[in-house]
């Protein structure tokens, strides 16, 4: 590490060469270091015949899109690495079939190969890291390329490698859960959030001024307005207006930029919920029935959880999301991602059933824009992959694709409009409360008896919005995520219990951490590669993620336009490209679930099952029950939420901890381990960038 560092430091480097050959660069690369002084002139024949002979014998290529050229001769006097960045990656014919772009070159006396070792096993560790390797692929000073050194060994406490050391991706299941660690002191937790994610808030701003990120805000401007608006829509029927869909978009504008502005973990989107909206239908059902007013019992329940909320903040409550662990997320994300895919398939199957449809035509164009938004966005999203077109414009209609998909069926829905009739988005023509209330609830309108027992149902929904909220920003800020500025889940929780409070005294909707818009955020700002095992199957895996507060303030902002500036355009959306959207979500979001996946061996021939840390460190018997007991534990969730029972459905999420423990009744340790790690261990595989 010392002789690459030192290396660096000199200025050993030359970026973006955009030579298309390895003769051109090997020529290139040794014309600088003789014009530099780095080697003899007279010896760069010498150097360039050795480097073409060794490379006979051995490909340099040694794999994530690394080769690294090593000379040993006699006319050297000294050790000498250079790094080269190529500006297009060359297939050099390394094992893994990938293109190179990074080239690190070794040269030197004999006798300097013995010392190179120790820096071959730092390069390699530095270059198995995959967000040491975006770093490299982006550095333009040696500052930023020590930067990157330096960040490596934050992430792993080992940083010197030598022949007879673990490189840090050595598999390991056990990791610390740092911010929700129990400080036993009043705000404790509290102040360590503010004090790990502070350093980073003007940082939040500036990387957010990117490409990726304008793609970021036009996907989630129709992915959080979506929502908002059917949900808002489903809110006012279930609540007769009382709360509907400008209550809901103006929520999620107001709640959306001050969480973006003061959270701590900014990537994560507030929402509407399923399980929210199930409770306030309850709740408004309940109120007709006792014959109380609806919105100032609302209020009340929504104050005392406040309430309850910062309690729970300023006593560090948030440390028993501690006992959650991988298997609870994973059900928990696809129980979100189910109800995304289910409600669009629901939506396109009422269109037939509309009374106001008089041919197929309609409903057979809903359902072709639906899934036409949902295969153009879909297809454009993994064009990144493809070997079409340039990579830059390959990774700007990949990011793009969801808003470009959209307009496109928007387009032909609106050019089809007379022969085709479609159902458009619904929207009032004027900004104002959806029945035309006042916008403040009137607190005092209901008995004091009224006011003190809504603590009961404030605390269901108490428990609702903690586990909701925790478990999406676990999700968020997986180990597979990469994110590196720090978690902060007592200042988010709070922040929502603040929120909660203001939406109560103005009747709007409660809104929590929405676990697949937050996970869609992360995705569309993440900078990915080709992974590929050793049957030769390939996936994504992150490797950097742009994490910024400013496409949540943009995107959030662009929603409350819509209430002042855009409620007629709305019009001009087709509702069957919005449930196309929903279905783009749901499945997007299932990439990278862990549950799915092992779901897929049920009908996969074993001899071909992907190369993975529990595969070869679990039996195949153990895996299809732990998978198993997982569904079970998936479809009680989904019967309760789909039951009278609805409202105990945050009770029902919290028993997946004792769940979790009685599995290992009748599976090993060891296994649960591998299944159940926090973090994914790094596999034999191979990477490319994109």
């Amino acid at each position: 590490m010392r002789l690459l560092r030192d290396a660096i430091e000199s200025g050993n480097f030359l970026l973006d060469l955009s030579d298309d050959g390895l003769d051109e660069v090997f020529a290139h690369v040794l014309d600088h270091m003789a014009d530099s002084g780095l080697i003899p002139a007279s010896s760069r024949e010498a150097i360039l015949t050795e480097l073409w002979a060794n490379e006979k014998i051995t490909n340099s290529a040694l794999g994530h899109s690394v080769a690294i050229p090593h000379v040993y001769i006699e006319e050297l006097t000294k050790p000498l690495i250079f790094f080269v960045r190529l500006k297009n990656a060359l297939n050099l014919g390394a094992a893994d079939g990938i293109a190179t772009r990074f080239l690190f070159f070794m040269l030197g006396p004999k006798q300097a190969g013995s010392d190179h070792l120790n820096t071959l096993a730092s390069i390699t560790a530095l270059t198995s890291d995959g967000e040491f390797r975006y770093a490299i692929g982006k550095f333009e000073s040696k500052q930023e390329f020590i930067t990157a050194i330096d960040q490596f060994g934050s992430r792993h406490p080992i940083t010197q490698y030598d022949r007879t050391t673990n490189p840090p991706n050595e598999p390991h299941t056990k990791t610390k859960i740092v911010g929700l660690e129990y400080t036993g002191q009043f705000c404790g937790g509290l102040r360590e959030d503010i004090a790990r994610r502070l350093p980073h808030y003007w940082n939040d701003f500036t990387e957010g001024f990117n490409l990726k990120c304008v793609g970021s805000i036009l996907f989630l401007f129709f992915a959080c307005l979506a929502p908002a608006v059917i949900f808002g829509g489903l809110m006012g029927i279930y609540t007769h207006n009382e709360i509907g869909v400008i209550e809901m978009i103006l929520a999620s504008a107001i709640c959306g930029v001050l969480y973006a502005m003061f959270s701590g973990t900014p990537l994560i989107i507030l929402g509407g919920t399923g399980p929210l909206l199930v409770f306030t239908t309850i709740l408004y059902a309940q109120c007709d029935r006792l014959e109380i007013a609806f919105l100032p019992t609302y209020a009340w329940v929504g104050i005392w959880s406040s309430i309850m909320l910062l309690i729970i903040t300023v006593f560090d409550g948030s440390f028993l999301m501690r006992h959650f662990t991988r298997f609870t997320d994973e059900i928990f994300a696809a129980l979100i991602s189910i109800i995304f895919i289910v409600e669009a398939i629901k939506n396109l199957v009422n269109v037939f059933k509309s009374p106001d449809t008089t041919t197929y035509a309609e409903p057979l164009l809903a359902v072709i824009l639906a899934l036409g938004t949902y295969t153009v966005a879909m297809y454009l999203s993994r064009l990144r992959r493809s070997d079409f077109l340039r990579a830059q414009f390959r990774q700007i209609l990949s990011d793009f694709g969801p808003a470009i998909a959209l307009g496109i069926m928007s387009l032909i829905a609106f050019l089809t409009r007379n022969a085709i009739p479609q159902d458009f988005l619904s929207a009032p023509e004027q900004f104002g409360t959806t029945s035309g209330r006042p916008w403040l609830v009137d607190l005092w309108a209901v008995e004091n008896w009224v006011k003190a027992m809504a603590i009961i149902p404030a605390a269901l929904v108490t428990v609702l919005v903690y586990l909701d909220q925790n478990i999406t920003a676990r999700l968020v800020n997986s180990p597979d995520h990469q994110l590196q500025k720090g978690v902060a889940y007592h200042l988010d929780l709070g922040l929502v219990g603040i929120l909660m409070a203001i939406c109560s005294f103005f009747g709007l909707p409660w809104l929590v951490a929405a676990t697949v818009r937050s996970l869609n955020h992360v995705r569309s700002l993440a900078t990915v590669e080709e992974e590929i095992d050793g049957n030769g199957h390939s996936h994504e895996r992150i490797i950097h993620v742009r994490e910024n507060r400013l496409t949540g303030v943009v995107i959030h902002v662009a929603i409350g336009l819509v209430l002042f500036l855009m409620l007629d355009k709305l019009q001009m959306i087709p509702k069957s490209t919005l449930y196309g959207l929903f279905l783009f979500m749901g499945v997007v979001s299932m990439s990278g679930n862990q549950f799915f996946t092992r779901t897929s061996l049920w009908i996969r021939d074993p001899s071909l099952y992907p190369s993975t840390h529990y595969l070869r460190r679990v039996p195949q018997k153990v895996i299809h029950a732990f998978t198993a007991f997982q569904a079970v534990c998936l479809a009680v969730l989904w019967i309760v939420k789909v039951s009278a029972l609805g409202i105990l459905f945050p009770l029902f999420i919290a028993i997946l901890v004792p769940m979790r423990m009685l599995a290992g009744k009748f599976i090993k340790e060891e296994y649960l381990e591998a299944l159940d790690a926090d973090e994914v261990p790094e596999e034999e595989t191979t990477q490319h960038s994109s």
